[in-house]
């Protein structure tokens, strides 16, 4: 169950995540594998779990409940980020993935975002995605619903995220203290070799130049560093 925080306000949008994965499933981390798109690499299918493109524009992919890992007869997920970033903003993005055959893959979030906005795109294995504006404020997404509190993780950290400065959202994906249904880090040794694996920043003003910042292990463990900006 990965985790993605978004805050939209006047200024544009801030976007941290942890990726949660099986410590065994191989990947690089974000760099340019694709014309115009930085994003970690998924070497297992090939795909990507979260990139960016020249134009500004997020695909970040988050499994529904119950849904690690292939499935026979399904097509990798990793694809949808990489289809969703030939577009050159979140709007056009959605509309370029409005008749997706959802029935192809396995459940799915998908968050497309740039400076104006946030949307989600919701694939539930039949039919086409169910597509949500997100609103203004901060939002946060796992394996369900966005802002669903009846989600111990939600519960416990949307208020943090909330309160806090994107300076400090950093340090907030770090925590690993509590249950593990309430854990935003999860330790990997604790849960038979799934865990966090990886971490992103990102920053999306209104104006002047994005940012991206990646930990390339738990973000308790590993520095963020800077990525650069897909040319």
């Amino acid at each position: 169950m990965c985790s993605i925080i978004l805050r939209r306000d006047e200024t544009g949008l801030c976007i941290a995540a942890n990726r949660d994965e099986m410590a065994s499933r191989p990947w690089d981390p974000p760099a340019d594998y694709w014309p115009g798109i930085c994003g970690g690499r998924d070497l297992l299918a090939g795909g990507t779990w979260a990139a960016v493109n020249r134009h500004g524009v997020v695909a970040a992919l988050l499994n529904r409940q119950g849904t690690l890992g292939p499935a026979t007869g399904k097509e990798s997920r990793g694809m949808l980020p990489l289809l969703a970033l030939t577009q050159p903003s979140a709007r056009a993005a959605m509309a370029h993935l409005r008749d997706l055959d959802c029935g192809r893959y396995r459940s799915f979030n998908l968050v497309l975002a740039d400076a104006l906005g946030a949307i989600l795109l919701r694939g539930l294995e039949a039919g086409r995605p169910d597509v949500e504006i997100l609103p203004s404020g901060t939002t946060m997404i796992t394996s369900g619903e966005p802002n669903d509190t009846a989600c111990p993780r939600i519960a416990r950290h949307l208020p943090r995220f909330t309160a806090s400065p994107f300076a400090q959202w950093g340090a907030l994906l770090a925590d690993s203290f509590g249950p593990r249904a309430a854990q935003i880090n999860i330790p990997s040794s604790e849960n038979n070799g799934f865990g966090t694996v990886c971490a992103m920043l990102i920053r999306l003003p209104r104006q002047g130049a994005p940012a991206h910042c990646f930990a390339a292990g738990p973000p308790d463990k590993a520095p963020f560093q800077p990525i650069p900006w897909p040319a």
